[in-house]
């Protein structure tokens, strides 16, 4: 009896050490061969090689040691006047016509431009870029924005604030070698400026900056780039017709009865356009994160009573020339520009 007590706990002993039904040996991986990542990883994306012709441009700022600029803003010659003679000429160019027909709608007051731009780049303790822009000029306060390490506007900064930004700042936002070529994210005429009488007839538009060159001096790299922007626009403004006028009395001889008006042919339009061009070159130094030197003109003109609020550049020709400062102003207490 006791024997047989004894087989029972024996056989079930052998049975607990029994491998599970089912279960698979592991294969043996080939030599050479990587061990496969270990469940939930994430997949490592292949990296492309790197191109030793090209180079990543980005600004290189330390945490609490701030990068300033001056952008002196040269006008040559006065600032071209509104267009606005040829409304009253063309309204009254016959004696009583004026009196049928209202004049095409005035262009809304320009806005003044800044006479100069001061920019400090800074880094924050927790890594992001902020940006203080100072315009100098009648009626201007400093603005603020938000910048990605290239120098590409992510938040604040609206208008010429913006597009000048832009333009002295921004960087491409992949690696580059010479004969690359990429867009700055600039808006030089604004479509939504227009208002609803403005009829867009042409528009064209090329926005091209290029590295021209790029050489090895003083233990750094520097990188030429050069600026080819246009944009150009062209429409007609719808003029507004005034109410009809009194008719004139039989016994006043000095009034005389006004020209009819063919409503068929719809109302009066008026040519408008409107060109900005703008050509720059600079040299920035790769290793260093900043540039050495910067230059530039911007051209524009408008013709016709062109909505002066849509041009987002200053009037005339004007002559940019970047240069770095050692210390940046004192942070201002006003509140930044709408």
């Amino acid at each position: 009896m006791r024997s047989l007590f004894g087989l029972v706990v024996a056989l079930s002993l052998s049975a607990c050490k029994e491998e599970p039904r089912g279960q698979l040996e592991p294969i043996p991986r080939p030599p050479g061969m990587k061990d496969a990542p270990a469940p939930g990883a994430a997949p490592t994306a292949a990296q492309p090689p790197v191109d030793p012709s090209k180079v990543t441009l980005r600004w290189k700022l330390a945490a609490g040691t701030p990068v300033t600029y001056h952008l002196e803003m040269e006008r040559s010659g006065a600032a071209p006047a509104p267009q606005e003679a040829a409304e009253e000429t063309a309204a009254k160019d016959k004696k009583g016509k004026g009196k049928e027909e209202a004049a095409p709608q005035r262009a809304a007051p320009a806005t003044p431009f800044p006479s100069g731009f001061t920019y400090v780049l800074e880094r924050t303790n927790s890594g992001d870029y902020r940006l203080r822009v100072l315009p100098e000029g009648k009626d201007t306060t400093e603005d603020t924005g938000a910048l990605s390490e290239r120098g590409f506007v992510l938040d604040g900064l609206q208008g010429i604030n913006r597009n000048i930004a832009a333009l002295v700042l921004e960087l491409p936002l992949a690696p580059v070698g010479p004969n690359d070529t990429w867009a700055l994210g600039t808006e030089l005429l604004t479509h939504d400026a227009l208002g609803p009488l403005f009829t867009t007839t042409k528009t064209e538009r090329r926005n091209r900056v290029k590295l021209t060159a790029l050489t090895a001096e003083g233990g750094d790299q520097v990188a030429t780039l050069e600026y080819d922007l246009l944009e150009q626009l062209s429409g007609k403004v719808t003029s507004r017709r005034a109410p009809p006028t009194v008719p004139a009395r039989a016994d006043d001889p000095a009034e005389e009865e006004a020209e009819p008006v063919d409503e068929s042919a719809g109302p009066p339009t008026t040519d408008a356009s409107a060109e900005v061009r703008i050509t720059g070159k600079g040299e920035f130094l790769v290793k260093a994160g900043r540039w050495r030197t910067w230059e530039g003109t911007i051209a524009s003109s408008s013709r016709g009573p062109f909505p002066t609020n849509a041009l987002q550049v200053p009037p005339g020709t004007v002559k940019l020339q970047l240069t770095a400062r050692e210390s940046a102003p004192p942070a201002a207490t006003a509140k930044p520009q709408q």
